[in-house]
C-alpha cells in the first residue's frame, strides 16, 4: 500500500486535477463562441412526430455558474490542498485540524482528569465518576474486539475472568494499553515431529486442564510436549513476560478441542492488540486501565461504594 502513497502518484492527482480545470476552460471558450444557426436550428431528433431538440448555445446564466465554479475551484486549489502533496498557501491540513481540535477536547476535560491524580487504580475502579468514564472510554476503544460486555470471543480475550496473557495488575494493563501487545505463536509443527506427534501433544495440552483427552495419547505427546515448555512452561502454567497462554486452565483463546490445538500447533497464530498511547492521554489511559482491572475483580472491589 505504501507504494501506492509514492510521489508519483501525487504528480500524478496535480496533473489530473489541473487538467480538468484546462478542459473546463476550453469548453467555456467553444461554448461561448457558438451562434444560433440561422437555418434549421434542430440537431436532427425528433419525438412524438413534431417535438425537435434544438441545437441552442447553453444560456447565459448557466455559463455563467460555469465561470464562476472554475474560478472557485482555481482558488481553492491555490489556498487548500488538493494538488496531490501540495499543502496550499493557508498551510491547512485535516491532521492538523484534528489535532487542533483532540488538544482542545484535551484542556477542557484535564480538570476532570486532575481530580483523580492523588487516587490509586484501586480507589479508581471504585470511584463512581471514573467508573462512568473508563466506561465509556472502553466503549470507544475496546469493546469493537473485546464486546460491550468485555467477555471477548474467539481470538479476543475475556477481560473479566483472571486470565491475563500478559498479566492483570494495573500497572501491566497500563502498559498493554500504551503500548499494544503483538502474540506470535510459530507453526511448531516441524519441532514436535510426525502427524501422530502433533496429535499426541494436542491431547496432552488437553490434559493439562482436565478436558476431554485420550490418556494413551496425551501419554505419548508429553515428551514432545519439551519444544513448547521453552515458552509456556514445564506445566503449561503460561509465560505473561511472552504473553504464553495458560494451558493448565479451560480458558481457550482460539477454540479447544484436538483440532483446535493441533491447528495452533501446525500453523500457529499471529494476533496484534494495537497500541493506544497516541489516541488517549496518560490520564485517560490510567482511568481505563483501572475500569479494565475493575471488571475481573469481585463485585465488592469493582463496584462503586
Amino acid at each position: 500500500m505504501s507504494d501506492f502513497f509514492s510521489s508519483g502518484w501525487s504528480l500524478f492527482i496535480a496533473i489530473a486535477t489541473i487538467g480538468g480545470l484546462v478542459f473546463c476552460g476550453v469548453l467555456l471558450i467553444i461554448a461561448s463562441r457558438r451562434q444560433v444557426m440561422a437555418a434549421d436550428n434542430t440537431t436532427g431528433h425528433v419525438w412524438d412526430e413534431d417535438l425537435r431538440e434544438l441545437n441552442n448555445p447553453l444560456p447565459a446564466w448557466w455559463m455563467g455558474l460555469f465561470v464562476l465554479t472554475v474560478i472557485f475551484s482555481g482558488i481553492y486549489l491555490a489556498l487548500y490542498p488538493g494538488l496531490g502533496s501540495q499543502t496550499g498557501k493557508l498551510g491547512w491540513t485535516s491532521l492538523g485540524e484534528h489535532a487542533a481540535d483532540t488538544a482542545k477536547a484535551r484542556a477542557a476535560m484535564a480538570p476532570v482528569y486532575a481530580a483523580f491524580t492523588d487516587l490509586s487504580p484501586e480507589q479508581l475502579a471504585k470511584d463512581p465518576k471514573a467508573h462512568a468514564i473508563g466506561e465509556r472510554l472502553f466503549a470507544n476503544n475496546c469493546a469493537q474486539c473485546h464486546g460491550a460486555d468485555a467477555k471477548g470471543s474467539k481470538g479476543f480475550p475475556n477481560l473479566t475472568d483472571s486470565d491475563w496473557l500478559w498479566g492483570g495488575t494495573p500497572e501491566a494493563i497500563t502498559e498493554t494499553i500504551t503500548k499494544g501487545r503483538e502474540g506470535n505463536m510459530p507453526p511448531m509443527a516441524a519441532a514436535v515431529g510426525s502427524s501422530d506427534d502433533v496429535r499426541n501433544v494436542a491431547h496432552y495440552v488437553l490434559s493439562l486442564s482436565g478436558s476431554p483427552h485420550n490418556a494413551l495419547y496425551a501419554q505419548l505427546g508429553k515428551p514432545k510436549f519439551v519444544v513448547c515448555a521453552a515458552c509456556h512452561g514445564p506445566g503449561g502454567q503460561g509465560n505473561p513476560a511472552l504473553g504464553a497462554p495458560n494451558l493448565s486452565d479451560k480458558i481457550w483463546l482460539h477454540g479447544w478441542g484436538e483440532a483446535a490445538v493441533m491447528a495452533m500447533v501446525n500453523n500457529g497464530k499471529h494476533n496484534v492488540m494495537p497500541a493506544h498511547g497516541e489516541r488517549l492521554t496518560p490520564e485517560q489511559i490510567r482511568v481505563l486501565a483501572s475500569y479494565v482491572w475493575g471488571l475481573s475483580q469481585s463485585q465488592s472491589v469493582a463496584a462503586a461504594p
